[in-house]
């Protein structure tokens, strides 16, 4: 019965060759669910005919793959930001950044990555390391099997903060099946399992980046925020705000609008580049927290 299982999800992970790796992670884990429940306790005798009428019920590989592309593209084309009729110009294109829902989206997202990157830190280097430190009085294999579990969830939750502020294809559920294992199979898979430890890379790595991503964009919004605003201030004070030394500068009446402009055009090209890191940073967090079918081994469930 196993074998027919195996064989199916084979076939099935071929049909879906060259789609998104999220798609094809999610596609595979609902066929292996639902095959398998629909086998449980079914005798030897009887499997062969069962799984031929489950089978018959689900969808041969290739038609449940086309299935899973079609609403794939169905639900892209919902989601998706309606383009211009005529192909829009570099001008265009640049000001069109002010409608662009996914720059607005990865601005927030490369924001609030710093903080997420502290949690993540400060969780990772607190759990992994209590439960290696631990190890010797066996409570660590505890620690590590919640760490590893929490993990898991979070790569989860990671995803949809991805998929939904960065317009990137995410894994949209777990591996139901895992959670009928026992105690010594989760803790092997999550030990073996390649995407944990990718996980774990991620949470580490999103300290860093998310330092980095929030200290170039609040510098940039600062300089033409103040860009924006400095001529009117100027005004106002009618005083040299600019100080070096002993010496203050006034911005001329005749460069001002152009310095607002500038600051407008700084404002603008923020917003490129936050969308620009956005695109680049969800490439990196698929390539980080999306598996395939073979990283995980089997897991044994009795029939």
């Amino acid at each position: 019965m196993t074998k027919m299982i195996d064989q199916y999800l084979e076939q099935l992970k071929a049909s879906l060759a060259g789609a998104d790796p999220a798609l094809i992670q999610d596609a595979m884990y609902d066929a292996e669910e639902y095959l398998r429940a629909e086998m449980e306790g079914v005798g030897a005798e009887e499997a062969e005919s069962r799984f031929a009428g489950v089978v018959e019920s689900y969808g041969t590989p290739g038609e449940v793959a086309d299935a899973y592309r079609e609403t794939e593209i169905t639900v892209n084309r919902a989601l998706k930001v309606p383009e211009p009729a005529e192909k829009r110009g570099p001008l265009a294109r640049f000001f069109g950044i002010l409608v662009d829902p996914i720059a607005y989206g990865s601005l927030f997202y490369l924001f609030l990555s710093f903080a997420t990157g502290i949690a993540y830190f400060t969780f990772t280097a607190t759990m992994l390391g209590t439960g290696i430190g631990m190890l010797i009085v066996w409570v660590g294999i505890f620690i590590l099997l919640a760490f590893f579990a929490m993990v898991r969830a979070i790569g989860l939750a990671e995803g949809r903060m991805v998929e939904g502020l960065l317009g990137v294809r995410m894994p949209r559920r777990p591996r139901a099946l895992l959670r009928q294992a026992d105690f010594g199979q989760r803790l092997r898979h999550w030990f073996t399992d390649r995407r944990t430890w990718t996980s774990v890379l991620y949470m580490l790595l999103q300290l860093p980046l998310g330092t980095f991503y929030f200290s170039l964009l609040v510098t940039l919004i600062s300089v033409s925020g103040t860009a924006i605003a400095y001529p009117f201030l100027q005004a106002a004070a009618d005083y040299p705000l600019i100080q070096w030394g002993q010496y203050g500068y006034m911005i001329q009446p005749w460069a001002q609008p152009l310095v607002s402009i500038a600051g407008v055009l700084g404002l603008l090209l923020t917003l490129h580049i936050a969308k620009a890191l956005g695109k680049l940073h969800g490439a990196y967090a698929k390539a980080m927290l999306v598996g395939t079918y073979s990283d995980s081994p089997d897991v044994v469930v009795a029939a």
